[in-house]
């Protein structure tokens, strides 16, 4: 591969890039593709899970956002990535934040800031995104599927804008999804229960995964081996120090998000084309693509 090759991924929020698709980054960085990054808010309202830096959060000094802009350019440098936007420019949108009730999806607070992402008009997001599309004229575009991973009311925005921005740019060969199948959510739950000194509860109510959603098997399309990626992923997850706990021992590594309960550390990324044909795809986000 070479630099003639172009990726864009769209994330929602600072760590989205690193939790979804930082092995497949990592990967594509090693192999001369120019990769970038757009993230659409600061992510200003997240959780803090550092406890001498929770004055920061939304509901105290409301400085989080400015915290994780270091913590996304900390992370983007560990992944190798030297193109990182954000949509709109900087601060443009903000972190909508997110509710959910017992047994749910998430949802879109009622009660929501004026710059809130999920509520700002879709098409100058759309535009914001031409833009950038406009400028690198990527072969292949990564982000979410329609309900965003996990529901979230700014992941599912992002599937709309970038779905919709795609279309407007005729270089773009392929779009993506970022998926998790079950199968692979179950497998690494039950490797997880056999790791020895695991740090952090399972997600497992009366022996069933709970929280943590994934896709049908037969929706994922692509496989993406990143073992040899793996260090700088964990290492880009730890820059993300506000939002993630990464554990490892020897082997064996987990991480938790602000729920506390531990989620499995992957070899492959999954994908769903959702746009292009397949062939080569399989094993490849560009296989098949003329040079």
């Amino acid at each position: 591969m070479s630099a003639s090759r172009r990726l864009v991924v769209v994330h929602a929020h600072p760590d989205d890039e690193t939790l979804s698709t930082g092995g497949t980054i990592a990967r594509y960085v090693a192999a001369r593709v120019a990769v970038t990054v757009v993230t659409c808010t600061l992510g200003e309202q997240g959780e803090v899970i550092i406890d001498e830096l929770r004055g920061l959060a939304a509901g105290a000094a409301d400085q989080l956002g400015g915290y994780r802009v270091a913590e996304l350019h900390a992370a983007c440098a560990v992944l190798g990535v030297t193109d990182q936007r954000f949509l709109g420019g900087i601060g443009r949108w903000r972190d909508s934040g997110m509710v959910t009730e017992p047994g749910a999806r998430a949802s879109t607070p009622a009660d929501l800031h004026p710059r809130a992402f999920a509520a700002g008009l879709l098409d100058e997001q759309v535009d914001a995104l031409v833009e950038v599309l406009d400028q690198v004229r990527p072969q292949v575009v990564v982000s979410y599927g329609p309900d965003g991973g996990y529901g979230h009311p700014d992941h599912v925005r992002a599937h709309y804008v970038t779905m919709a921005a795609a279309s407007r740019i005729p270089e773009v060969a392929r779009v993506f999804w970022a998926v998790r199948p079950a199968s692979a959510v179950a497998d690494g739950i039950a490797a997880l229960r056999a790791t020895p000194g695991l740090p952090f509860p399972l997600p497992v109510v009366d022996g069933a995964v709970e929280g943590l959603p994934g896709v049908p098997d037969a929706e994922v399309t692509t496989s993406l081996d990143i073992s040899a990626h793996r260090g700088a992923m964990l290492e880009a997850m730890r820059a993300h120090a506000t939002q993630i706990r990464v554990w490892t021992q020897g082997p064996h590594a987990a991480y938790a998000l602000s729920d506390g309960v531990a989620r499995p550390v992957s070899d492959t990324e999954y994908f769903t084309l959702a746009h292009g044909a397949a062939t080569g795809s399989h094993d490849d986000l560009f296989g098949g693509l003329a040079q």
